[in-house]
């Protein structure tokens, strides 16, 4: 069974930017601890990709670093 939410994330994950930061919140628990990649099924170079991302997007403080 194919689920739509993974998969359309992962489509989303070919032009991923720091700007959009409600895609990126949703690869953070609720610690704002980053996601695996097996639980939405990413490949490496999209975790480094998303990763990154997410850093740069936590220090132009468009996310949270920590959620209390």
């Amino acid at each position: 069974m194919i689920d739509t939410k993974n998969t359309a994330s992962s489509e989303k994950l070919d032009n991923i930017d720091y700007k959009d930061a409600y895609f990126l919140r949703r690869f953070l628990n609720s610690q704002g601890k980053i996601y695996p990649p097996k639980k939405y099924g990413l490949s490496t170079k999209q975790q480094r990709e998303l990763t990154q991302a997410i850093k740069r997007a936590r220090f132009m403080a468009l996310i949270p670093y920590v959620i209390r």
